[in-house]
C-alpha cells in the first residue's frame, strides 16, 4: 500500500489546466499533469483496502493499489509494468477516461477519491519519455492470418495482443489514418494524436499491418449511412475477408447519430456532431478540409449535454463563436452527489467540462420543437420548457421560446454501428442495432457468422474508450482460443 496514514494527511491534488485565455488560441493539450513529486504524493493516499472497489469500477480492472504503491515508492518503471498488464493505452484513458476507478474508490465515500486517473497519466507519460514502452514482437509465429476491422481503441488493443501472441494482423480503416474515434471524435485539445501515431509504430515493429482508406463493405457501400465520416478509396468485401483470413474480428465504433427529425431539420446550418468535429481533427493534421463547417463569429446551439456535446463547445468557441449554448433533455443534475447513497457506482452529478469553462450557456430540460431559417439557412430554434415527474417528461405551457442559432450542433449520442456493413456480412443484431455477441468464455464475442468476431462499440453500442479496451483485449483472447484451441492472452 502508500503511506500507512497517507489518506489522513494528504488531500487530493487536481492536474491544472493552462489559462483560458491562452488554450482557446490553439488545439493542443493543456492539462498540467502532476509532477513526480505530486503523483507520489497521491500514490500515498491510497489505503490498500481490503476490497479495493476500484478495481472493479475500472472496465479493464487495472491494479490500482499496487501502481500507486509503486509510484509512492518512486518505482516507476514497474508501476508501467503493472499498468500494461491490463491496459494497451494507458496514455488514451489517463487523458479522457471519465474514471469511474475513482467514483469507486472508498476514500470517496466520505472524502475525496484518489487522484487515479492523475497517477495513470504521469506513469504512462514518464514511460515514453524514459524509453520504457518498446515493441514486443512475438517470439513465434503461428501462421494464423487475422483480420482486424476498425482501428479505434478496441481494434488497436485486440491487435497489439492478437500480435504479439504470434499471429499475422492485418488492420483495416476506412479512413486515412489510424485510430478511428480517438482519431476523428475526440478533439486534440483532449488528446493530440501523436499518442496514437506513436502506438502505431510500435505496433507495426510487433508486426501489425495496417491498411488505411479501405472500406469492408458489400455492393451497397454505407447505404444510408452517407453522413458518417469515410475517406476510403478502396472497398473490400467480406467475401474477401473470410476468404484470405482465419478470423475476422469486427471492431467499428457506433457511428450512427441519433437524429432529430423535427420540422427545418433540412436547413442549411444543422449538423451532426460527427460531422462537424472530424474535420476539425483533419485540419489540425495539416490537410485541407473543403467548406469546413466552422463556428466563427455564429450563435452556436449544441443540442446534447454529453461529452461530444462538450468536444463541440470547446472546439466552436476555439472557432471564435459569438455565443455558445448547450442544451440537455434532463432537468439539471445536483452539483454534489449523495455518495452513501450512489457509492461505488458512477453517480449523476453536474459535471462542469473545462470546454464550460471556456465560455458556455448551458440550458436544462428543454427541448426543440422546431428549426427556423431563411433562404434554406438555419436562422433559430423554437424550443419549450419541460417537467419531469416519475420519469416522464411533459412540456410547459407557455413556456415555448424562439433562440437565435446560425449553426445547430446535433450531439444526442450514437444509435449503432454503421448498419450497411453488419448486413454485408449477415450478421445478427441485437433491438438496439448492436452485433449479436456473447461474452461467455465459451463462445466469447463469436457471431452467428462463422470465423467472425465482434467486440466493442460494434457489440456494446456506444460506450467508453476504456470499454473498448477491455472488449478489445477479451475478443482477441478469444479469436486465439478459436485459432489455437487454447490461449494464454489475458482474459
Amino acid at each position: 500500500m502508500g503511506k500507512v496514514t497517507g489518506f489522513l494527511e494528504y488531500g487530493r491534488l487536481e492536474e491544472g489546466y493552462a489559462p483560458v485565455e491562452a488554450r482557446v488560441k490553439h488545439y493542443k493539450e493543456f492539462v498540467i499533469g502532476l509532477t513526480a513529486d505530486q503523483a507520489q504524493v497521491q500514490g500515498a493516499r491510497c489505503m490498500d483496502c481490503g476490497t479495493p472497489f476500484c478495481n472493479s469500477g475500472c472496465p479493464v480492472n487495472n491494479i490500482i493499489p499496487d501502481f500507486n504503491d509503486l509510484v509512492y515508492r518512486n518505482d516507476w518503471h514497474n508501476a508501467i509494468t503493472v499498468l500494461h498488464t491490463t491496459n494497451n493505452f494507458p496514455e488514451f484513458t489517463g487523458r479522457i477516461c471519465p474514471a469511474p476507478c475513482e467514483a469507486a474508490c472508498v476514500l470517496n465515500v466520505n472524502d475525496d477519491a484518489v487522484g487515479i486517473k492523475s497517477i495513470e497519466h504521469a506513469i504512462a507519460d514518464r514511460a515514453w519519455a524514459e524509453g520504457w514502452v518498446q515493441p514486443q514482437p512475438p517470439k513465434v509465429l503461428t501462421g494464423k492470418k487475422v483480420a482486424v476491422v476498425g482501428s479505434g481503441p478496441a481494434g488497436l488493443a485486440a491487435a497489439q495482443q492478437l500480435a504479439r501472441a504470434g499471429h499475422e494482423v492485418t488492420v483495416f480503416e476506412k479512413n486515412d489514418r489510424a485510430g478511428g474515434l480517438l482519431r476523428y471524435g475526440i478533439p486534440d485539445f483532449k488528446m493530440e494524436k501523436s499518442h496514437i501515431d506513436r502506438r502505431v509504430e510500435q505496433m507495426k515493429a510487433e508486426g501489425v499491418k495496417f491498411r488505411l482508406g479501405v472500406l469492408v463493405a458489400g455492393d451497397k457501400g454505407m447505404g444510408d449511412a452517407s453522413k458518417v465520416t469515410n475517406w476510403a478509396k478502396q472497398t473490400v468485401s467480406p467475401e474477401q475477408l473470410k476468404a484470405e483470413f482465419d478470423a475476422v474480428l469486427l471492431t467499428g465504433g457506433a457511428e450512427q447519430s441519433r437524429d432529430l427529425p423535427v420540422p427545418g431539420r433540412d436547413l442549411d446550418g444543422v449538423h451532426f456532431a460527427m460531422e462537424f468535429l472530424p474535420q476539425q481533427n483533419k485540419v489540425n493534421a495539416g490537410d485541407k478540409v473543403k467548406n469546413q463547417l466552422r463556428a466563427d463569429g455564429k450563435h452556436v446551439i449544441v443540442i446534447g449535454g454529453g461529452d461530444t456535446g462538450s468536444d463541440c463547445v470547446g472546439t466552436s468557441n476555439r472557432h471564435g463563436a459569438a455565443s455558445v449554448t448547450q442544451f440537455e433533455l434532463l432537468p439539471q443534475p445536483p452539483e454534489q452527489e449523495d455518495r452513501p447513497l450512489t457509492w461505488p457506482y458512477w453517480p449523476i452529478k453536474l459535471r462542469t467540462s473545462s470546454s464550460h469553462e471556456e465560455g458556455c450557456q448551458r440550458e436544462f430540460a428543454i427541448a426543440t420543437k422546431e428549426f427556423i431559417g431563411e433562404k434554406g439557412k438555419v436562422t433559430g430554434l423554437k424550443t419549450v420548457r419541460l417537467e419531469w415527474q416519475g420519469g416522464k417528461m411533459t412540456e410547459v405551457p407557455g413556456s415555448e421560446q424562439t433562440l437565435k442559432a446560425d449553426l445547430v450542433l446535433l450531439a444526442m449520442g450514437f444509435v449503432s454501428p454503421v448498419s450497411p456493413v453488419l448486413d454485408a456480412f449477415g450478421i445478427d443484431k441485437d433491438n438496439r442495432g448492436n452485433a449479436r455477441a456473447s461474452v461467455d468464455e465459451r463462445d466469447g464475442y463469436k457471431t452467428n457468422v462463422e470465423k467472425v468476431f465482434a467486440a466493442g462499440d460494434m457489440r456494446r453500442g456506444q460506450s467508453l474508450v476504456v470499454w473498448a479496451i477491455r472488449e478489445g483485449r477479451q475478443a482477441a483472447r478469444a479469436v486465439d482460443q478459436f485459432l489455437m484451441g487454447s490461449s494464454t492472452l489475458p482474459r
